[in-house]
């Protein structure tokens, strides 16, 4: 069953991308005692879990990073003027809650733009951008809100505490992408044990938000001989998506990504995926994502190259302030990670290029 607990912390805490810190720490504390923990220079946390074997070295990787926003400029008025941090669509920003993390502690505000009572019947039909949004944390002043303790550069995260639904299996937070990566390999390091041919590495990586970046230097660090990450997956299970766009359902099991932006899968990994989720009789979905890139896509350029897929649980309403995933979905991906890892021993990776 989930860690609930764990879930909860890791999706609650802050961390921006390049403000990664009280992730790390709660993967730190969860994972002492199971891994040998390390970071490198960009501050991703790499977690070894030495097995039968130093080699095949086995990465999995989940992004610390959750999308967000900071802090440019205050106007004489006491708005907030901010850059987004990641990918955010500019129809789900306004009005939400937000918190900036200050010199004097956390800061409640709400995101605003002009009202469309005093706009012309014309201009009402646009969406408002984020560059004509702006922050209000009710101050009167650039001064003030000074005062408040806010500079620029400080960070602002979306305002949402994790929350189990009446249907206990789902489960709403924020940063589930990518928080329920970091969570997944946390579980598979506690549960496999010491019996796997291989040497294991739980990494949680900075920046991938912003450009997979501490994916790029800890695979360089690790000099993985095959990578796996560990995402989120865009659910089709809403109204208005066609079948054929988006194939992932809630509880419907974990989805292998046969394709994305930055990767395409190595075959014989897929294929090895498909086969060990059917020797532990565990569902499997799959999907496609034209858009956008995961932590493999970095890490499969390391070194000569490196094999590498892409497992994931499916979410409803990603880059946003919430999503929602069910926890039956993320069980079984830490039980076909645990099975898969428990395969990939010295000739099987020598047979996936």
């Amino acid at each position: 069953m989930a860690d609930l607990k764990l879930l909860e912390e890791i999706t609650n805490a802050p961390g921006v991308s390049g403000h990664e810190r009280p992730v790390r720490e709660i993967i730190e504390r969860y994972l002492s005692g199971h891994a040998t923990l390390t970071n490198d220079g960009l501050g991703s946390v790499l977690a070894e879990k030495k097995g039968t074997s130093s080699r095949p070295r086995i990465m999995m990787a989940g992004h610390m990073d959750e999308i967000g926003f900071m802090v440019t400029y205050i106007t004489k008025e006491g708005y907030l003027k901010f850059q987004p941090l990641g990918g955010w669509w500019d129809q789900v920003l306004l009005a939400q809650r937000v918190v900036v993390k200050t010199s004097q502690g956390d800061l409640i505000g709400v995101i605003g733009s002009r009202p469309p009572h005093i706009l012309d019947a014309e201009a009402r039909k646009k969406p408002v951008e984020k560059k004509d949004m702006f922050i209000d944390v009710g101050a009167h002043s650039r001064e003030e809100v000074e005062s408040f303790g806010v500079r620029p550069g400080d960070v602002i995260i979306p305002d949402s505490r994790f929350t189990v639904m009446r249907n206990e299996k789902m489960l709403l937070a924020k940063a589930w992408d990518d928080r329920v990566g970091c969570a997944l390999f946390i579980d598979a390091l506690r549960q496999i044990g010491d019996d796997h041919p291989n040497t294991l590495y739980g990494v949680g990586t900075v920046q991938e938000e912003v450009g997979l970046r501490g994916a790029t230097t800890s695979s360089q660090m690790i000099k993985p001989d095959v990578g796996i990450a560990l995402e989120t997956d865009i659910a089709g299970d809403t109204p208005g998506i066609r079948e054929e766009e988006c194939q992932a359902k809630l509880g419907k099991g974990p989805s292998l990504l046969i394709y994305d932006g930055s990767l395409i899968p190595n075959v014989r990994l897929r294929d090895l995926v498909i086969a060990t989720a059917e020797a532990e009789n565990l569902p499997l979905q799959f999907n496609s994502m034209a858009g956008g890139g995961t932590d493999a896509g970095r890490i499969q350029l390391a070194g000569n190259g490196v094999p590498c897929i892409v497992l994931g649980v499916p979410c409803r309403y990603i880059h946003s302030h919430a999503g929602i995933i069910d926890s039956d979905d993320y069980d079984n991906l830490v039980k076909l990670l645990v099975a898969l890892l428990k395969r990939l021993d010295e000739n099987t990776v020598a047979e996936l290029v």
